[in-house]
């Protein structure tokens, strides 16, 4: 077993999303892996069409099992498409982390703010869409 960055990594251990994105970064770096560290935004395109196919199909099938594997790939490409970007010093993972609980703590103003709680789903969506509509407004002025 090859030691990095002072730790061992064994397959049947407990990981957790830290973990995985040391995993990536060594697999992205000069001791790593030659297929990952030659990937960039637009080679792993057809990866991210591929894994979410494969999620949609096992959602399909009722096969959880492959559902949980497969949404573990497509959380590889988001964790491999954010250390490229780290690399090119456009954003890191913790960046999308932010922006995705900033934005559904802004869509869900029912829950996370003082608008009043809706009753259906459908009316739930209504307002996710209203909110949607005011933050495409704003981005375009």
């Amino acid at each position: 077993m090859r030691e990095h960055n002072g730790k061992t990594f064994i397959e049947k251990e407990e990981h957790d999303i830290e973990e995985l994105k040391e995993i990536v970064k060594i697999l992205r770096s000069p001791v790593g892996c030659e297929w990952d560290r030659a990937q960039d935004f637009a080679s792993m395109k057809k990866c991210l069409t591929d894994e979410t196919q494969e999620v949609l199909d096992a959602i399909d099938k009722k096969d959880y099992n492959n559902l949980k594997e497969e949404l573990g790939d497509v959380l590889l490409q988001v964790v491999m498409q954010s250390e490229i970007a780290e690399e090119e010093g456009l954003f890191n993972f913790n960046d999308v982390v932010q922006i995705v609980s900033e934005k559904l703590i802004r869509r869900h103003p029912h829950v996370f703010g003082d608008e009043p709680r809706p009753t259906t789903p459908e009316e739930s969506l209504k307002l996710w869409r209203k909110v949607k509509e005011i933050e495409k407004a704003r981005k375009n002025k």
